[in-house]
């Protein structure tokens, strides 16, 4: 599979609109920033973006395409140990809202980006790495494909990919179960808003089975070095891209 459709050129009509909102709309300022709040208490950014910076080997002669920076989780602490940090999202609420934190920690490294995994065109020399955390479910399954290969194109060859995203354990004997069980744990954790923005994701986004992910990590180009689990859906792949 090869579609390559570049932002200035005409789309054909059955193209994604990935900058349409899926699942849960932050399509405001205040929105965004309750969206910020409500997801440190559900996850630690530091601390998380360390171990990811650890497991890529990042460093300060890095750069690093943050691949639906969203609020800014990733972009700007990688921004503190790298050399540059493309912050790269579908929604331009999102993306000025990372700029303005940005900006206020006094960051001059990163490059802000309005697009995604379909329509972000990297004009910059290849990446030492690629992060997204939380992203890809916002694509259907032949879209996923369409915009790991586009990602693929962006790396330098053996670097890497670090994929975070809710995937479904096939090998489960209950998966009802499971999502229950994992909305209860978010509501417990962080609140009945949150816990209803998990079950929107279920019903709306599009959060594959693990078998499914591989399959398209490897046909994008992708060899799975690690892959874990986290908590109770949530999987992380850490990737080198194995051809030219």
């Amino acid at each position: 599979m090869q579609l390559t459709m570049k932002r200035d050129e005409k789309c054909p009509k059955w193209w994604y609109e990935e900058t349409d909102p899926v699942g849960v709309d932050y399509s405001s300022a205040e929105l965004v920033q309750r969206y910020d709040d409500r997801h440190q208490k559900l996850r630690d950014y530091e601390k998380n973006s360390e171990i990811i910076i650890n497991r890529l080997g990042l460093d300060t002669d890095s750069t690093v395409i943050d691949l639906g920076a969203g609020t800014g989780a990733f972009a700007l602490y990688a921004a503190k140990q790298c050399r540059k940090v493309y912050a790269v999202d579908v929604s331009a609420i999102m993306l000025d809202y990372c700029r303005t934190k940005g900006e206020t920690e006094g960051l001059r490294n990163i490059v802000y980006c309005h697009g995604g995994f379909l329509t972000y065109e990297h004009d910059a020399a290849p990446v030492d790495a690629i992060v997204s955390i939380l992203v890809l479910h916002h694509l259907p399954d032949f879209w996923k494909l369409v915009g790991l290969k586009r990602a693929a194109e962006m790396l330098k060859p053996d670097d890497r990919l670090f994929l975070c995203d809710i995937v479904f354990p096939s090998e489960t004997a209950n998966l009802e179960a499971e999502l229950n069980a994992w909305v209860t744990s978010i509501a417990k954790q962080s609140g009945p808003e949150l816990a209803a923005e998990a079950e929107t994701h279920i019903r709306e986004e599009y959060s594959t089975y693990d078998w499914v992910m591989e399959g398209l990590l490897a046909r994008a180009g992708f060899e799975i070095e690690n892959a874990e689990s986290h908590g109770r859906l949530q999987a992380t792949y850490v990737c080198a891209k194995s051809g030219p």
